[in-house]
């Protein structure tokens, strides 16, 4: 029996490591066969996988087989042999990997090899939530199968096609030649985004989109033919929006009122910035926008619509760094799934020409606008998975091209 190939793609987090498998020869053909995870890392760990039907293929505990509860090495270890039992017609040939950071060196996917794992490294004070665990899934994934070739695929990487004045802080040069200066996060989502739109609507290939990628952590991106121009978040995934547990933009002085004043040093003021604001410190009771709307306590509607306005706010910011507007797309959890903060959203933008039809909207169409909307507006889900596998079969691809011309 001829063998699919499989390309094995790892989201790696704190105390979760998701992934999905995908095969298919190209990247138009591609297919997602598994999606699951290995959740609580660090206390219980569980290892879950359902097939492309939301089919369940696999949901128990990783106790008792000798997997360490914060041993990663051993739950790659566990996953590639589960692949190997249960996928017998594929063969696994590469993993992808999402990683939050690429700094200003890596402007685009690229092989892992031992040198490059040491500038990922190097970035983490620039990531220092996110960028260890992609490290370590790496680190874990060479030392269980050190044959099996892996792509880093960047957050940043989309951002790098801003303009200087996006990305540049009114900041003495020596600090900005150090590396202080904007990057922006979620370009994978967006890179998708800037793919799938012109299929959806071709009349938007050259357009002046702006996308608004709402979740847990949310930022917004201004798009000019595809390609970034401007973005919410910074020199950290923490600034711009308000998110679940995050405080975005916030004045510079109130961090230099809370260390003088009360005391915060470095590790509690990153634990207050990313943590216990957003959402939840709005709040006061959940980080969910589910939960905030169904709620009947007045804290909970202030967080939401402090959420709606900052949204609205900065979306006609960023319509500024493009010149214009010319569609906007909502994508993400919250955006592609909440209705009331798709509406409330548009209604703050309605000066722009932005409307949306109630029946579209509730019923998530991919087109949402109203008819006497002059800006198209679209849900659109994104799949920064595809994007990665995409992206690992097109380096693979390359580096078989190099060895065939050397």
């Amino acid at each position: 029996m001829q063998q699919r190939d499989a390309y094995l793609i790892v989201n790696a987090g704190s105390s979760s490591l998701k992934f999905s498998i995908f095969c298919g020869g190209s990247g138009s053909d591609l297919s997602a066969i598994v999606n699951g995870q290995i959740s609580g890392i660090g206390t219980a760990p569980r290892f879950e996988a359902k097939d492309a039907t939301r089919h369940v293929l696999a949901d128990r505990s990783l106790d008792g087989v000798g997997v360490g509860a914060a041993d990663r090495a051993a739950m790659l270890g566990f996953l590639l042999g589960w692949i190997a039992e249960e996928l017998k017609g594929t063969r696994l040939v590469a993993a992808g990997h999402r990683v939050v950071h690429g700094g200003t060196r890596f402007a685009k996917p690229v092989r892992l090899t031992p040198a490059v794992l040491a500038e990922l490294e190097a970035l983490i004070p620039l990531a220092p939530l996110h960028q260890p665990h992609n490290v370590a899934a790496m680190r874990a994934l060479a030392e269980v199968y050190p044959a099996l070739p892996q792509v880093a695929c960047f957050d940043t990487a989309f951002h790098q096609s801003q303009p200087w004045q996006s990305q540049t802080f009114a900041l003495p040069r020596a600090l900005t030649a150090e590396g202080i200066r904007r990057y922006g996060f979620h370009g994978l989502s967006y890179e998708y985004i800037a793919q799938r739109l012109p299929q959806i609507a071709p009349e938007m290939a050259d357009a002046r989109v702006l996308v608004c990628h709402l979740g847990s952590g949310s930022s917004l991106c201004a798009m000019r033919a595809g390609r970034s121009v401007d973005t919410t978040m910074g020199f950290t995934a923490l600034d711009g929006l308000p998110m679940g547990t995050r405080s975005g933009v916030i004045d510079p002085g109130v961090l230099i009122y809370l260390m003088r004043e009360k005391g915060m040093g470095a590790d509690e003021l990153e634990a207050l910035l990313y943590h216990q604001s957003g959402l939840l410190g709005v709040s006061g009771l959940s980080n969910d926008m589910r939960a905030l709307l169904d709620s009947e306590n007045p804290h909970a509607a202030e967080a939401v619509e402090l959420f709606c306005f900052q949204v609205a706010k900065q979306a006609a910011a960023l319509a500024a760094s493009m010149g214009g507007l010319d569609a906007v797309v909502f994508t993400a959890g919250v955006g592609e799934n909440s209705a009331p903060v798709r509406a409330r959203v548009a209604e703050k933008l309605s000066w722009l020409g932005v409307a949306v039809d109630p029946a579209a909207n509730r019923a998530r169409a991919a087109r949402i606008s109203a008819a006497e909307s002059r800006i198209p507006v679209f849900v659109i889900p994104t799949d920064e998975e595809r994007m990665i596998a995409s992206h690992t079969l097109g380096v693979l691809a390359e580096s078989s091209s190099s060895v065939k011309a050397a």
